[in-house]
């Protein structure tokens, strides 16, 4: 039987913690610090490829996800998940937040967000729920009861909130989502259009609040 051999890449100096966390488990692993889109490879080589919320953080998430796709073995399969679009108005304020953080330094976007945060935290402290009585579809609004919390997380903008965290960490999940300038949202037709035009049949297709999981195998 041939060993399996795990390949890491990442854009950042995170390919060297991996390194070392599979060391200490004693894995055999190749690992390259480099764009996704440069990797020194010409043929399909991998019988599978695991992208877990990469792809949307690329400069063009269909191009990279073209460029990986040639590069599995036919029957192999691609394993990815990105974020999913969500109602137009937090789509809205995404990006315009996203946009405002961008010229500032990592400090001062920190603090900025740290009143969203709070925000957030006191909409769930709360503990209200309110009852949508009719949907409201140009918003994207279902009917139904919601968290007030929840209803501003989905629908108007992203506040992390958790009982149990502390105000910095959910200031750091916050952080983390506005931060990036690259973070692309898909609808399950885009995803599933990716699919077809690289000759991959879906297995497998979840889609949630958050984001889409994709279980593809490469046609023979």
């Amino acid at each position: 039987m041939m060993p399996i051999i795990w390949g890491g890449v990442d854009i950042s100096e995170a390919v060297d913690t991996a390194k070392i966390r599979f060391k200490e488990k004693g894995i055999k692993g190749e690992f390259m610090q480099t764009d996704l889109l440069r990797l020194p490879f010409s043929k399909p080589i991998f019988d599978l490829i695991f992208s877990e919320g990469v792809l949307h953080h690329t400069d063009c998430p269909e191009k990279t996800f073209r460029v990986l796709t040639k590069l599995i073995k036919p029957g192999g399969r691609f394993l990815f998940y990105v974020y999913r679009k969500k109602a137009p108005i937090r789509e809205f304020v995404d990006d315009y937040l996203r946009n405002y953080l961008k010229d500032l330094d990592n400090g001062t976007a920190w603090k900025e967000l740290m009143a969203l945060t709070k925000l957030g935290k006191t909409l769930g402290d709360l503990k209200i729920s309110i009852d949508i009585p009719k949907a409201i579809p140009y918003f994207g609004i279902p009917s139904g009861k919601i968290d007030l919390q929840r209803f501003f997380y989905w629908y108007i903008f992203k506040a992390f909130y958790r009982p149990e965290f502390k105000l910095s960490e959910m200031n750091h999940i916050n952080f983390d989502w506005y931060r990036p300038l690259n973070c692309h949202r898909f609808s399950s037709p885009e995803v599933k259009n990716w699919c077809r035009k690289s000759g991959l049949l879906i297995e497998r297709l979840c889609e949630e609040e958050a984001g889409i999981s994709v279980v593809a195998r490469k046609r023979r």
